[in-house]
């Protein structure tokens, strides 16, 4: 009998395999009765999922409105621009107004379903690069599967809203991952980007908090930085100072939902000049004041 040794991580193959590295990281998973859904011109770094039992709500992207049909869940990329109402009580054509309340246990959704929308939530990250593919609405049909794993998490939810076992855990992320082999494959164009693009990027993410000029950044893959920022420009769909700008905000709004900083700490940490800097930047990617953003919480 041959015996293999030293063949690293226990593959005796020599065939060499690439496999994509996906981080996923679930913000909140939130299960609500909604009376009020009245949200204009959103724009967060993160995906959004959303699925609703009954009929009555809908999402606008520049456009285009899209009825949420309850046999189909609608997956948001980050930094897309987008808006939501509840037709049944639309009220306001400005701002961000949203009212409801957790389904519980003791809820019967049937009682809600002529007067409120019964919507599920799911707010995560797939870590650099996807979370920076095209913005957009993406509308998926539920399978079998996917059925099966929206009873198992809306049952837990009313449960359980809070500390969630393994197996809630990884049939969650089984659920987020199965709808996203749903999406189409020009959204993932990230995947197949320049070698050199991509070097770059995983250096802005590990010195996020630094100051980062396009000729430092260029030097890194040994291009001139005109020319990086053209090569950058075609393969990500947006200029090289905007991603930095993206990235760093969307860093900020991680440390005001999962830290106590302040303001001033954040724009501090992430290299900005000063506080005011920092908001003006904030506003223009968020459309909302980092104050306005730490106040409110969006569904």
């Amino acid at each position: 009998m041959k015996i293999v040794k030293d063949i690293q991580l226990g593959d005796p193959s020599s065939n060499k395999q690439n496999f994509i590295d996906l981080n996923l990281k679930v913000l909140c998973c939130r299960y609500w009765i909604l009376d009020l859904w009245d949200c204009h011109d959103m724009v967060f770094p993160y995906w959004r999922l959303y699925w609703n039992r009954n009929t009555g709500g809908e999402l606008i992207h520049r456009d285009n409105i899209f009825e949420m049909d309850p046999d189909y869940l609608f997956i948001i990329p980050p930094f897309t621009s987008f808006s939501s109402r509840f037709t049944k009580n639309h009220v306001y054509s400005h701002g961000i107004h949203v009212n409801g309340k957790h389904v519980t246990a003791n809820s019967n959704e049937d009682n809600y379903v002529d007067s409120s929308l019964i919507h599920l939530f799911i707010h995560f990250n797939l870590g650099v690069p996807f979370d920076n593919v095209y913005p957009g609405i993406l509308k998926i049909e539920l399978t079998d599967y996917l059925k099966e794993r929206l009873d198992y998490l809306t049952t837990r939810l009313k449960i359980e809203n809070t500390d969630f076992k393994l197996t809630f855990n990884l049939k969650l992320q089984a659920f987020i991952k199965e709808a996203l082999t749903n999406i189409g494959p020009e959204l993932w164009k990230a995947i197949n980007i320049d070698e050199r693009v991509l070097k770059v990027i995983r250096y802005i993410e590990i010195n996020i908090n630094k100051k980062l000029s396009n000729s430092e950044l260029a030097s890194i893959i040994n291009m001139a930085p005109n020319s990086f920022a053209r090569l950058f420009k075609i393969e990500m769909n947006i200029t090289l100072h905007s991603f930095i700008q993206n990235r760093k905000i969307a860093k900020a709004c991680e440390l005001f939902e999962h830290t106590n900083k302040t303001i001033e700490e954040v724009s501090f940490v992430l290299g900005f000049s000063d506080r005011f800097h920092f908001s003006r930047v904030f506003k223009s990617v968020i459309g909302l004041s980092p104050a306005s953003y730490k106040e409110e919480k969006y569904i």
